[in-house]
């Protein structure tokens, strides 16, 4: 069945992360997208991480559903052959630096020319302009900017530290995927195409906001700061290991008590109701409970804050990620088998859909393996094709 972006074509010219994943996500949603890669070896991902048989992993987790054909866009040949395609589409997305664009000729002035009713869409660093638009940013310098290392702070070491993954880069992408179909959704509606400007700066200050910067959120010096929950993002120390829960309502605070065998505590006034957040109470069951799970292997203590309604969760590796029930049970990773770059895993999207579900099918290309079709689609026969081949307009 075709998904709900059925019908919409995307032409992307953009690498890494950000940008990439962002529309991987249209794809999976039912979107048609032709990635343009440049020229040799294509997007920078591909050169990227764990590879096997002409498959990077990096280039595999952000490209799935989509066409690949590499372009040599500096070659007025290859222009035109892009120039084509934009008569095609409904959106097109870039990731480049300040400027590139209109270099190559692809400005959005210069791209409504060709196909004025368009969504331009763009991913770029730290702004258009401003102090710093040319510099080259990458995940974890934004994190650096943006709050998150600051945030990384474990009070028995404290080092700041990056997350390691590239969440801004990830944050981007959501902002960006969101960004297109509200796009589109107001084209439909009789709105004119327009741009969509994704700042990665700004995507990673607005996806920390809601709870990173909560002590910042109310200006003044009255404000009360009796509990951040940003800071209850701790480590809980068992006898073999270590454990995470979460207890935000007064039964799960008790829980916490009863899970250790202090159903003393749990039971005194001091911690029923709103005694329960009062300083010194904090602290007497904070210690309680710490002490209690110190004595715990790691197995019993889940299963006993299981058995008292505590959210909790063992830490999990990445290969026991794989294995977990919840996870196996939803079929949020699925194997398949690729022809050439063999076994590989991917994620069924989170947004499921119950009318227009589309069944995922294309694994990520190879370098440029759509050539053919894409440019007997614009009517390029075979004859056509190795001319451009002969000219290195397209890749052999």
């Amino acid at each position: 069945m075709p998904g709900p972006l059925d019908g919409f074509r995307i032409l992307e010219v953009s690498e890494l992360i950000s940008a990439p994943l962002g529309v991987m996500m249209l794809a999976e949603q039912g979107a048609e997208v032709i990635k343009v890669e440049p020229p040799r070896h294509g997007d920078e991902a591909r050169q990227l991480a764990n590879y096997r048989a002409g498959m990077a992993g990096l280039y595999l987790t952000s490209n799935h559903e989509k066409r690949s054909i590499g372009i040599d866009l500096k070659k007025p040949e290859g222009k035109a052959l892009f120039d084509e395609l934009l008569a095609t589409a409904d959106v097109i997305v870039s990731n480049w630096r300040p400027g590139t664009a209109e270099r190559l000729g692809l400005g959005e002035d210069d791209v409504r020319k060709i196909n004025p009713d368009i969504v331009y869409a763009a991913v770029v660093g730290y702004g258009d302009d401003g102090p710093y638009a040319d510099r080259r940013g990458y995940d974890p310098i934004f994190q650096a900017l943006t709050g998150y290392v600051a945030a990384q702070l474990n009070p028995e070491i404290p080092i700041p530290d990056l997350v390691r993954h590239a969440i801004v880069d990830k944050a981007t992408a959501y902002t960006l995927a969101q960004g297109i179909t509200a796009a589109l959704l107001a084209r439909e509606r009789g709105a004119p195409g327009q741009s969509v400007r994704v700042t990665m700066l700004d995507a990673g200050i607005a996806f920390f906001w809601p709870d990173g910067m909560l002590r910042h959120c109310m200006v003044g010096d009255d404000v009360a700061n009796p509990m951040v929950p940003g800071e209850r993002y701790t480590l809980t120390p068992t006898k073999d290991g270590q454990i995470v829960f979460w207890a935000s309502t007064a039964e799960q605070m008790q829980g916490t008590l009863r899970a250790v065998g202090r159903d003393d505590l749990a039971n005194s006034p001091r911690h029923q109701g709103r005694a329960l957040i009062e300083p010194a109470n904090m602290e007497e069951r904070v210690g309680a409970v710490a002490e209690g799970l110190s004595r715990m292997a790691t197995r019993d203590a889940y299963a006993v804050l299981v058995e008292q309604q505590v959210p909790v969760a063992p830490i999990l590796s990445r290969a026991e990620v794989l294995e977990d029930p919840q996870i196996v049970h939803n079929g949020t990773i699925v194997e398949a088998t690729h022809p050439i770059y063999g076994r590989y895993r991917r994620v069924r999207p989170a947004a499921r859909f119950s009318q227009t579900h589309f069944e995922l099918t294309k694994p990520a290309p190879l370098y440029s393996e759509d050539a053919d079709a894409i440019l007997e689609e614009l009517g390029h026969d075979a004859e056509a094709r190795r001319e451009l081949r002969q000219k290195g307009v397209i890749p052999d």
